[in-house]
């Protein structure tokens, strides 16, 4: 019984430790910080990529990818609720 017991503590002890881990992911995907260095990365390479292949405005047009990776943040955990909420059913 007592064996049980401790096997029991050591199980729930695995699955508290599993959930910290799990929580700490799902705020790290979901940070504005993890956002905001996406999209700044993002506007960096797209600029110098629009820059090497002679593009013009090569600053201006690297906001097309950036807004539209900002848009896709906004847009798709709504369109995720949306499925999840159809898939339950």
């Amino acid at each position: 019984m007592a064996g049980n017991l401790k096997k029991l503590e050591s199980e729930i002890l695995r699955l508290q430790e599993r959930n910290a881990r799990v929580e700490s992911d799902k705020a790290w995907e979901t940070s504005s910080f993890r956002k905001t260095t996406i999209a700044l990365f993002t506007y960096v390479f797209a600029a110098i990529t629009f820059f090497l292949i002679n593009t013009p405005n090569p600053m201006l047009n690297a906001f097309v990818p950036t807004l539209a990776y900002l848009l896709s943040t906004i847009s798709f955990p709504h369109l995720r609720n949306l499925w999840a909420s159809r898939f339950r059913k």
